[in-house]
Parts: structure tokens; sequence; C-alpha cells
């Protein structure tokens, strides 16, 4: 067992575990996994796993927990961009990226059904959204002052709306086949004023 003076070791083991839980949790639902699953997936003990977290909804929010870091980090990697469009559509289409995994949709039904009961998840997922709200809102507002982006929206509001779409990829994922090319084309769509094409710049395909 890992001793408690070691943290890096631990935040290892701790994040090991919540990618498998987010897993299981996503294909077999949060009533029909049980820590025995979780620990017999990673080869460790019940035991070992309540080691780590005080219980199941603990180790629930955990798998959430772990977005707030890597939102936060991928809205400082395009805050100063020279082009808020191309960034925009960056941001949108990594956040999309675990819809293509399995269980995603599945996850996400199963935190609209625990997260009304459970205040400290709520505010888990209210800190990741307002950090990914706050990080379009000043894109779109800078690509208003560029001229690339319609200047009759709202950035804020247009921000929730473009976190919709996005919630909305993982509401609708399906097995084998990934809606990030669409995602970005109804980004587009929305933003780029009405009298504007697609800017030649800007690549309707989804990276790898």
């Amino acid at each position: 067992m890992v001793g408690r003076s070691d943290p890096e070791r631990i935040a290892r083991k701790r994040e090991q575990i919540a990618i498998e839980a987010g897993r299981l949790f996503g294909t077999q639902g949060y009533e029909r996994t049980s820590v025995a699953q979780i620990a017999a997936a990673i080869g460790t003990s019940p035991a070992s796993i309540f080691y780590y977290f005080t219980d199941k909804a603990t180790l629930f929010r955990a798998v959430f927990e772990r977005d707030l870091p890597a939102t936060q980090a991928l809205v400082a990697r395009h805050a100063d961009a020279t082009d808020p469009l191309a960034a925009i559509l960056a941001i949108v289409d990594e956040l999309a990226q675990q819809a293509d995994e399995p269980g995603a949709s599945g996850l996400v039904v199963e935190l609209l059904r625990r997260v009304e009961h459970d205040a400290e998840l709520m505010g888990v997922v209210a800190r990741t959204a307002q950090t990914v709200n706050e990080g379009l809102a000043t894109l779109i507002a800078r690509g208003i002052d560029h001229g690339a982006i319609d200047p009759t929206l709202d950035p804020t509001q247009s921000a929730s709306w473009l976190q919709s779409i996005v919630d909305a990829i993982f509401l609708n994922a399906e097995s084998g086949r990934s809606r990030r090319s669409e995602l970005r084309r109804t980004v587009l769509g929305y933003l780029i004023p009405p009298s504007t094409t697609s800017p030649s710049s800007i690549s309707l395909s989804t990276p790898d």
C-alpha cells in the first residue's frame, strides 16, 4: 500500500481508480457498479479503494473533479490566441473528445441523476462549467472586436449556448460515430456574422 507521505503516487493511484470508475459508471450505471467491481478492474481490493476514497459517492465525484484542472489548462492554452474563432473551435472540439469514448453518454446520464442530490457534486460541475463559460465568453468578445464573430451576440449567453451544444454531443453520442465535425460546423454557423462565409483559414475537419 502506498504511504501517506508520497502525495505524487497517491495522486496517480487516485487518478487510475477514478478513470476506471468513470468507465464502469458510464457503461453499467452508478447503482449497478460496485466498489468491488472497480477494485477488480484495476487489480486491487475494495479496502484499497476505500483507502483513497471515503465511499462510492466520493469516488463518483472524483470522476468529475478530474475535469476542472484539465479544463483550466485547456482554457489557459487558448487564452491569448491571436485568432479567437479558431481558439473557440479548438476548445469545444477538445471538450467533445470524450464523447467518442464508450460509456460517455451513460456517464452524463448518471451525472444528471445524481447532481441534484449531491451538493458537492453540483459544486464540482458548476466550477468546471464556469471556467469554460468565462474562457469562451472572453474569446467571443475578442472575436466580436476583431469582426470575426456576430456583434449581435452576447458573449456570456453565447458561451452558455456553446456549452449546451457540447453537452448535446455527449447525450447523443453513438458508439463508433464521432459528431465533432458536425459540432464545429454548428459552432461556426452560430458565431459567424450572417453576411460572412466561413473563413478559409478555419478547417471544418476534426483534428486528429
